[in-house]
């Protein structure tokens, strides 16, 4: 069972994480890249910069790097969706591709759009509250939320789903942390771009990593 989970989990993570790479590279890094720039000074916002992301000059090694970085974080997200796949399984849920991307959009709810509604992805010289603080938001909000789909998804009366609901909404309610006061040094627009293209390039990734998770579970049953 052990290399049932590890095989599965190994090539689904793998290809996720290559997918998010390079997604990353086309639409999320020349973004990061023009952001550091104002960070550093390179580029100053003064309302007539151009509302374009050129591609961003080829780099071997950050870009080996950033695809290698996100191939092992898929893996070990993979890890967890095949591991609690194996216990859904066992309580008499079906697994396969088709209930895969299931699996793989709840992921995506759990480990980005939850914590993203209240503490969204900033560029580079965006203020933020303590780093500290807003990890142990983000913990706990992934935890509250993974708990909430799964009584949603698992237990079947209404009290588990009242309870999912306050999960849901509690650390919404509570408030991630936040700065003191509001400031950039990259213009806002650029910061909306990058946290609708982070979600986007995770919810693709998610979706990749949830059906070939099923398939090949689903599969090492049937070979």
């Amino acid at each position: 069972m052990f290399k049932k989970i590890l095989t599965s989990a190994l090539i689904a993570g793998a290809a996720a994480g290559l997918i998010a790479g390079l997604l990353q590279f086309f639409f999320v890094q020349p973004i990061l890249l023009h952001a550091e720039m104002f960070e550093t000074g390179q580029l100053i916002h003064n309302g007539s910069s151009a509302a374009q992301f050129d591609m961003p000059p080829y780099e071997m090694q950050r870009n080996l790097l950033s695809l290698a970085f996100a191939m092992l974080t898929f893996a070990g997200f993979a890890l967890v969706l095949v591991a609690l796949m194996n216990v859904a399984e066992s309580r008499g849920a079906t697994i396969n591709g088709r209930t895969g991307l299931l699996w793989g959009i709840a992921g995506f709810v759990v480990f980005h759009l939850a914590p993203g509604f209240s503490l969204p992805p900033e560029v580079p010289g965006s203020s933020a509250a303590d780093i500290g603080d807003r990890q142990v938001w983000w913990y706990g909000t992934v935890l509250a939320t993974a708990l909430a789909i799964w009584l949603i998804a698992f237990v079947q009366n209404r009290l588990a789903w009242i309870a999912a609901i306050v999960l849901f909404l509690a650390p919404h309610v509570i408030g991630a942390p936040q700065p003191e006061f509001f400031a950039g040094t990259a213009p806002t627009e650029m910061g909306g771009y990058f946290a609708s293209r982070s979600l986007g390039v995770s919810m693709a990734a998610w979706s990749v990593l949830g059906v070939l998770a099923g398939y090949l579970w689903s599969s090492s049953d049937e070979a």
